[in-house]
């Protein structure tokens, strides 16, 4: 049996049917195995619609009926969604006969239906059989299906054709008079006869066609070029998406905030089609060489042709989401010679996620894991200040990292070590391990240069002139250190730090080098700071007058100034040099100080080891790291000094370095030297500092640089209220990935405007109202967004708009009674919801949802014509049923119908004023009351009440909106008591 279940097709829709029936095809694959694969004759169809009998056998196996057959009004769709439609032959896109019940009100006589139907039939490629006029039954064969049916536009049909209708389509591919094709005109791509829509456009605007003749001739001339006849064919009829149905996609417009001038506007939501996903389509299109002014483009602008002249000056480029750039194919304003004019549209995504994606490009959940979600984990564990802050209406938990310089050193190594686990990801790119190195340079640098140690007691004197073993003592010593000896810690570390920066350079160098060149091998050493190595390498060349300078270099100036003077010496007395060789030249300069003369001619030198050149051998030991780092700002400032270049420059590829522009972005390490050289909080740099160029070529990744601008302000070394920049690119690479409920944590901490007093609502407010599906479906989003403080009214408020949006609008109703929208759910409830509560007899559900409404009915319009009809009928209901536990007043005939006409009054007025509004449920369920009102008010008129007052009561149930039928029986009583009342009058 299971078996046999899971061969039948799938159909639950209301009102559809299939011959055989499911039941039958139970049965008929249980005598004969198999019998779903070829079943004969097979029909669907739907009561009152029409229906499909296909003429061959028909595989009809796990068919979802639902999905692929629908029915409407004069016409039948089959594979709605062209992607999934299969070829010609297979599933149910097959040769059947096709039977529509048309009304019969839409013909005025009997013989011009046929006529029109055969018109239409022809026009759709179908074979027309018969019109039975008196059942309304078209019916016509057809080879496929897309779309079939007559519409309301007369002799127009509405039909979209497919790609086996491309042979019948060449035979009659439209040319205008001069012969130019239009199968790239908008009217083909709408699916309408090009040649009929110009004709109609000269006839309604006459003084085109002398414009239009006279630009053809102008300006195209022999220039033009005009494509193919396959070609533009191909365009037509291949790349043409399915035209939709007339009823458009629902557009739902909804302000969801006004916040005096910096309201965040409007969002626009356009129904998705679930379950088919953005497919990109390759289309061949045409691209004219603009060497001449043309009609469509007098003045070279890019736009798109005829789309371009039909909405022009309304499109240019257009954002979708996750990063989705729309365009025409060349920015506005190139300096490009080539000029063309594209008939092509781009669909290009912008890539937010470079840095979560492998060597092989492919998105990782690990890199996800690492690089996002484990720096703000780890952020959010830190000390944080929060301020409640009211903003108009809205209340807000702002947030600020708190810390101090003490602490940065523990905050520098937590983010080393989430970037070293980083690292240990497989399938990383090159490039992407060589920003890793120096993202942990940054952080090692702002430890070096920010943090600070709380002076207790003393410690040993270390001496100035060994820095390497000042660093190896600092990490055996004790914590508390002499004030005094904190810049010369401060120094060594520094000097450390470069010395490991400039390491993978010199390696690089040396590697490249010869071995017979010991001495270039000797100065590319002391460029890294690598005494010990260089002596050896000396020593093994047995030249050890050079090893022993070499041990004293760096040390105290009187060694440098012997060296300087004997220098000055062999060129005052006329040494001939070129007995030296000029590289040991150079290694006597560079021990003397003199590093520009040692770098004569020497072009290999990067900005870093250029400062430790500065910084080791030129400048005193003991200069302080502000002299150290103004000296080389001075020297870059006059040229005499390599640029400071990012290190993807330095080390990354030459395709990175194609578009950097040296002297506009320079590398955040030599920022945050300026930083540490000023005793300033505020500076111009700030900006270029805090770019993605200052240490990653994606200039869209901006993860680290949030969170090292975040610890700089939070020990005080920085403050800028104008970096939004920053903190919106890091909210974008995050709303890409899904993280929205991070990219709030992140919006929390942006800093207070008070030009933009509303930017914090405005962002968070579009985040959860664009982001919804994604936050809402995942818990732990849910939560953690509930965890900051954002006010569950936006919230609530954003899934109403969602679920409104994708027609659940129960979930909708509640959602908008929950954000106290109480109008949007007054509205809801009467249009959409009150009456399927009715129709389940869910009484309680709807007495629960309308007296949470009415203590606040004073905020909505029209509430007696809405759910104060319920109110009103449930508490009549019960006080004429008598019970006890109702208020109710009604003891009188007289007043019972009062209340009863003031009930059907409001009806009467709803009814009216909602309009079309009201489905037919709604009215049907408005009819039910009246009818229940109504046989409750005459059930309670006894022998007791007057003549009159029985008539009024009839008089109320005439005006009540009920049923014709229950109207003519409660006028054959009242017709029964008239009798009565005047047989009483003649005895």
């Amino acid at each position: 049996m299971r078996q046999v279940v899971d061969s039948l097709p799938v159909l639950r829709s209301h009102g559809y049917y299939t011959k055989p029936s499911l039941k039958e095809l139970a049965s008929l694959e249980l005598v004969d195995p198999g019998y779903c694969t070829r079943v004969p004759h097979f029909t669907v169809g739907r009561l009152g619609y029409g229906s499909v009998t296909y003429l061959a056998k028909t595989d009809v196996r796990g068919l979802n009926l639902d999905e692929i057959v629908k029915f409407h009004k004069h016409e039948v769709v089959v594979y709605d969604d062209e992607n999934d439609k299969p070829e010609v032959g297979m599933g149910l896109n097959k040769p059947a006969e096709v039977v529509l019940v048309l009304d019969s009100g839409i013909f005025n006589s009997k013989d011009v239906p046929v006529q029109r139907l055969k018109q239409c039939t022809e026009r759709q490629g179908a074979e027309f059989v018969s019109f039975d006029i008196s059942t309304g039954e078209w019916k016509f064969l057809v080879q496929h299906f897309s779309r079939f049916g007559f519409g309301d536009d007369d002799d127009e049909g509405d039909i979209t054709m497919d790609d086996a209708e491309i042979h019948d389509v060449l035979k009659e591919s439209p040319t205008n008079a001069n012969g130019i094709e239009l199968s790239h005109s908008l009217p083909a791509h709408l699916r309408l006869d090009p040649v009929k829509t110009r004709e109609m456009r000269l006839l309604m605007f006459p003084d085109e066609e002398e414009a239009e003749d006279f630009g053809q001739k102008s300006s195209f001339g022999k220039e033009y070029v005009r494509p193919s006849h396959n070609s533009s064919q191909a365009m037509n009829l291949r790349s043409t998406p399915p035209v939709a149905r007339k009823t458009p996609f629902p557009l739902l417009e909804y302000k969801h905030g006004s916040f005096e001038s910096n309201s965040p506007g409007a969002i626009l939501m356009v129904q998705q089609r679930k379950g088919s996903p953005l497919k990109t389509v390759k289309t061949q299109g045409f691209k004219l060489d603009l060497k001449h002014e043309t009609p469509v483009s007098r003045n070279y602008a890019r736009n798109i042709v005829d789309a371009g002249l039909f909405m022009g000056k309304s499109f240019r480029v257009g954002w979708g989401p996750n990063g989705i750039l729309v365009h025409s194919g060349a920015p506005v304003g190139s300096g490009s010679d080539h000029r063309l004019l594209s008939s092509v549209v781009n669909l290009e995504k912008v890539a937010f996620d470079n840095l979560v994606r492998d060597e092989n490009k492919k998105v990782s959940e690990e890199l996800i894991d690492h690089t996002l979600v484990s720096p703000l984990n780890f952020h959010k564990g830190l000390n944080h200040v929060m301020k409640g802050v009211e903003i108009g209406p809205c209340k807000l938990t702002l947030q600020k990292l708190e810390a101090s310089r003490t602490a940065l050193s523990e905050i520098s190594h937590g983010y080393c070590d989430i970037i070293e686990r980083q690292m240990t990801v497989p399938e990383l790119s090159s490039s992407t391990r060589l920003g890793l190195t120096h993202q942990v340079m940054t952080w090692e640098l702002i430890r070096v240069l920010f943090s600070e140690r709380e002076p207790k007691g003393q410690v040993e004197s270390l001496g100035a002139d060994n820095e390497e073993d000042m660093m190896q003592d600092m990490k055996e010593a004790s914590q508390d250190v002499e004030p005094e000896a904190l810049p010369l810690m401060r120094r060594a570390e520094f000097s450390y730090w470069l010395r490991e920066s400039v390491s993978y350079h010199v390696q690089n160098q040396i590697s490249s080098l010869n071995d017979s060149h010991y001495l270039q091998h000797i100065f590319v050493l002391l460029t890294g700071r690598q005494l010990d190595e260089a002596v050896q390498q000396a020593v093994s060349k047995g030249d050890v007058r050079l090893a022993c300078l070499l041990g004293q270099a760096g040390g105290s100036t009187v060694n440098r100034s012997d060296i300087g003077r004997q220098l000055d010496i062999w060129r005052n007395k006329g040494l001939d040099f070129s007995f030296i060789e000029k590289d040991r030249l150079r290694l006597y300069e560079l021990l003397a100080g003199n590093i520009h003369d040692a770098l004569l001619g020497y072009s290999k030198l990067d900005w870093r080891r250029f400062l430790g050149l500065l910084m080791w051998y030129k400048l005193p030991p003991d200069t302080s790291l502000p002299i150290a780092f103004r000296t080389y700002k001075h020297f870059l400032d006059e040229g005499r000094a390599p640029f400071p270049v990012p290190l993807f420059i330095d080390e990354g590829t030459s395709e990175e370095a194609i578009s950097y522009s040296a002297d506009k972005h320079f590398d955040i390490s030599f920022y945050l030297m300026l930083l540490h050289a000023s005793d300033e909080t505020e500076f111009g740099f700030l900006k270029n500092m805090l770019s993605a160029f200052s240490s990653t070529p994606d200039p869209l990744d901006y993860h680290m640089i949030w969170h090292q601008r975040a610890v700089l302000e939070a020990v005080g070394v920085i403050h800028s209220n104008d970096l939004h920049v920053l903190d919106m690119g890091y909210v974008s690479q995050l709303l890409c990935l899904g993280k929205c409920h991070w990219a709030i944590y992140v919006v929390l901490h942006l800093p207070i405007r008070e030009d933009y007093p509303y930017l914090h609502v405005n962002l968070i407010r579009e985040i959860l109202f664009q982001y919804c599906e994604i936050w809402s479906s995942d818990e732990s989003q849910y939560q953690f967004i509930d965890d900051l403080g954002i006010p569950p009214e936006w919230m609530h408020e954003a899934l109403a708009i969602y679920y409104s949006y994708n027609g659940d609008l129960s979930k909708a109703l509640e959602h908008f009674l929950q954000c106290a929208n109480w109008q949007k759910a007054h509205t809801i409830f009467i249009t959409s919801v009150a009456h399927k509560l009715f129709l389940q007899a869910k009484h309680t559900e709807i007495w629960r949802i309308v007296t949470a409404m009415e203590d606040h009915k004073s905020e909505i319009e029209n509430w007696e014509l809405g759910a104060g009809i319920y109110i009103s009928f449930y508490w009549m209901r019960n006080s004429l049923q008598g019970d006890t536990n109702a208020m109710s007043e009604l003891d009188s005939l007289q007043s019972k119908n009062a209340a009863c006409e003031e009930l059907v009054s409001q009806l009467n007025e709803s009814l009216a004023f909602w309009g079309s509004r009201l489905p037919v449920d709604a009215r049907v369920v408005y009819s039910k009351m009246a009818s229940e009102m109504c046989d409750l008010l005459l059930s309670a008129v006894g022998e007791g009440a007057t003549r009159d007052e029985q008539f009024s009561c009839f008089n109320t149930a005439f005006s009540a909106p009920i049923p014709e039928n229950l109207r003519s029986g409660h006028l054959q009583d009242a017709l029964h008591l008239f009798t009565s009342f005047l047989s009483e009058i003649a005895t």
